[in-house]
């Protein structure tokens, strides 16, 4: 009975393994694909054959060397743009989820709920107004004009609120009791215990405003040093044909900012989800 049993657990196992590597096969293979054509010769780049006569770094010494295509600057753009709209994002979302999870003010719960009835709404509903108020600014080709609307991300304060009423009250009134500040408060106790879902906040911010394509490409135009990557990589094509071993290599180069992040602060993005929806 026991030989029986260990050989039914090792099937399920065998059976689960092989389940999940077709899937792990099915999700990576755009990436596969993306890099089997990044590494080609322009013109061949849809025949299957493993023939690269060129050294495999060709064609991406070819993108950060191209003189039409400033690749460098474009990725320095999204760089800066992920990385300013990912740290605010997050900084406002702990003060705002600290407010609401320990706070006591008039309508306090009332405008919580009206903010996140705003989930509600499609986000092209916004760009028009916002296109607006950037126009009005003077901010059009700008980072700011890129960054700052963007940055009140109401999901984000609503799993900072959650994970932040967790905390117990008495940890604050200590603080209070030994003459701690609010801001020393919220930068000692509220910032540490609450770092996992900061990450995770950072992370899907970061996320978000590195592939945003629409609206920099609304507040930016085609001559602008501004540009991002996704909208530089939509103008990386000729009049009358798309040297795509060149896109793809360039677009292989897009995806090593979000594949470290979430490298390395894997362990926080998970425990900070998994923190955010549990109330106790």
């Amino acid at each position: 009975m026991i030989n029986e049993r260990r050989i039914r657990e090792f099937i399920k196992r065998v059976i689960l393994f092989i389940i999940l590597s077709i899937g792990a096969i099915i999700v990576l293979f755009p990436f596969f694909w993306m890099l089997y054509i990044a590494l080609k010769s322009p013109g061949k780049e849809f025949v299957l054959d493993f023939s690269f006569v060129k050294p495999f770094y060709a064609n991406f010494l070819r993108v950060w060397k191209n003189e039409s295509f400033p690749f460098g600057r474009f990725f320095l753009n999204s760089l800066i743009v992920a990385t300013s709209g990912a740290t605010l994002t997050a900084l406002f979302c702990s003060m705002g989820g600290y407010v609401f999870a320990k706070k006591n003010f008039y309508l306090k719960e009332f405008l919580f709920w009206i903010m996140l009835s705003t989930l509600m709404v499609p986000g092209m509903m916004y760009m028009v107004p916002q296109f607006a108020i950037v126009t009005k600014l003077g901010w059009i080709n700008t980072y700011k004009g890129m960054v700052i609307p963007h940055v009140a991300s109401v999901f984000g304060l609503f799993l900072l609120r959650q994970h932040i009423e967790t905390i117990p009250d008495s940890l604050i009134s200590s603080a209070k009791i030994d003459g701690a500040s609010e801001w020393q408060i919220f930068r000692t106790i509220i910032v540490p215990l609450s770092l996992p879902v900061i990450t995770t906040v950072f992370l899907l911010t970061f996320l978000f405003q590195w592939t945003n394509f629409l609206w920099q490409l609304v507040v930016n135009t085609p001559e602008s040093m501004k540009l991002t990557l996704p909208v530089g990589l939509a103008l990386f094509r000729g009049q009358y044909q798309t040297q795509w071993c060149l896109l793809m290599a360039a677009s292989s180069f897009s995806i090593i900012p979000i594949a470290i992040l979430f490298l390395i602060a894997q362990r926080f993005f998970i425990e900070g989800l998994t923190a955010g929806a549990i109330k106790g």
